[in-house]
């Protein structure tokens, strides 16, 4: 259903305010036990799971030839059961994600919308590690999820309504010293429904093996790497690899690459600086399209680097403010025999960039953002962030990838326009129910109003407010 303007927005604002009163009058009570159904079952079996509700509401849709509102409603529920033979460890997660409210203008898909299925079908056993006499290694097959390093090159993303999962095998090894060595092979799961009207209904439809794209990586971790320059600084180098061919239900642009990288880190800790880099390189072949009629090789040269630098206050609600850089490579002549946009395909981009799901105009792909962040914490039940990034074109001749907006004389500019962000999350029952709520306010900048097919809001602000039991 369509709204009318700013009323999405004001509905939002609104469920903000009735949690945060909700919130001051549960803020001082005694919190009670965490309900976990384990505390029933026999030992070698475990079952866990979240149901989780979100409101959002978006007013001034940006994306191209987009105008007024919308909204959406979604319901996400896990439930992983684990069973434990000693040498063996087997797995079943079920994933129901569901959506409502949404119209023709919706920016639904299937990242949003996959009614139940299986998540993760997995076996798991251990095995002597590969990191000294004191590792040991961890062998997971079968259908699974995969978080690895800073979670930009693959992620169990937990703020998407649907979440990403492979088929394959992932083997990590770690010892006592902190080191970790990822060894990964897996082919990404298709999800289904993809269609608008099945997406509206909910109508279920079984995720399938894209057995024609194999993703593949070796990531390793050292702790405490420099302990001469700094205490608790990582190093991480990594290899990653993807090679696909177009599958009877996806095409692609048959991309054959590599992509070297490394990740210097040092967590945030009270009363000391803290920093990241992380950079990597793709290299390889692209076709110039996901077209069937693509048949020309591209050379694929594409580009990524994220650095930032915080300080932790020595102070009450421990602030912490940090400034960052992002940059993803875009394409630089659509004519030429190159191709050089690093494309987003299995990362988390929350964390560095914005808040997501309908909103989310920027996206690791042709990007260049410079910002700062706030983040808070003034109790173990309470945490809030607020962040800001102004956003360009890495290449103003290529694609703004989320609002498919493109000029290919660059006569429209490079800045997208400038971004904030924010959330707070509170344990209303710790271990057990937790409220999140967030808002954000997207200004466009001469590409995003000029460009082609650029939508006529000025403006855009998003709003959502969720309720996760973790049982």
């Amino acid at each position: 259903m369509r709204l009318p303007k700013l009323y999405s927005f004001k509905i939002s604002v609104l469920s903000f305010s009735c949690s945060v009163l909700s919130l001051s009058a549960v803020a001082n009570a005694e919190p009670d036990k965490a309900f976990r159904l384990n505390n029933s079952l026999p030992d070698y079996i475990s079952v866990s799971g979240e149901s989780r509700i979100r409101y959002e509401a978006l007013d001034g849709q940006f994306r191209a030839g987009g105008t007024g509102s919308d909204q959406l409603l979604l319901a996400r529920t896990l439930i992983h059961t684990k069973i434990d033979t000693g040498p063996l460890k087997f797995g079943l997660e079920l994933q129901d994600s569901r959506t409502y409210l949404d119209d023709a203008g919706t920016p639904n898909s299937s990242s949003i919308t996959n009614p139940l299925d299986i998540l993760q079908f997995y076996a798991q056993f251990t095995t002597p590690g590969l990191l000294g006499a004191d590792s040991n290694m961890d062998v997971k097959l079968g259908r699974q999820t995969v978080t690895i390093g800073a979670k930009r090159q693959i992620d169990r993303a937990s703020f998407a309504n649907v979440i990403k999962a492979y088929t394959g095998i992932h083997a990590t090894s770690k010892n006592k010293a902190g080191d970790e060595l990822h060894l990964l092979y897996v082919v990404p799961i298709d999800r289904n429904p993809a269609n608008p009207s099945d997406l509206d209904d909910n109508n279920l439809s079984g995720d399938t093996e894209e057995w024609e794209r194999r993703f593949w990586g070796i990531h390793y971790r050292r702790a405490n790497a420099f302990p001469e320059i700094a205490s608790n600084l990582t190093a991480e180098a990594f290899l990653y690899g993807l090679n696909e061919e177009d599958t009877a239900s996806t095409p692609t642009p048959n991309r054959q690459f590599i992509e070297p990288g490394f990740r210097l880190a040092r967590k945030p800790q009270t009363g000391q600086w803290d920093m990241e880099i992380e950079t990597s390189w793709r290299t390889g072949t692209h076709r110039g399209s996901s077209s069937p009629t693509a048949t020309t090789d591209l050379d694929f040269d594409a580009q990524t680097f994220f650095s930032s630098v915080g300080y932790t206050f020595n102070a009450p609600w421990q602030p912490r403010i940090a400034a960052q850089y992002f940059h993803t490579s875009g394409d630089e002549d659509p004519t030429d025999a190159e191709y050089n946009q690093y494309e987003y395909l299995f990362g988390s981009r929350r964390t560095d960039l914005n808040n997501t799901s309908i909103y989310g105009p920027f996206s690791p792909a042709n990007l260049t953002a410079i910002g700062t962040r706030i983040q808070v914490k003034p109790s173990a039940r309470w945490d809030a962030r607020l962040t800001y990034n102004a956003g360009y074109l890495s290449s103003d001749t290529d694609t703004w990838i989320v609002a498919n907006q493109r000029d290919i004389t660059g006569q429209s500019g490079d800045f997208i326009g400038h971004t904030f962000d924010s959330s707070i999350r509170y344990w209303v029952v710790p271990d057990s129910l937790r409220l999140e709520t967030g808002g954000s306010i997207f200004i466009k900048g001469d590409f995003a109003k000029n460009a082609p097919n650029a939508s006529n809001e000025d403006e855009t602000f998003y709003g959502y407010t969720s309720f996760i039991f973790s049982f």
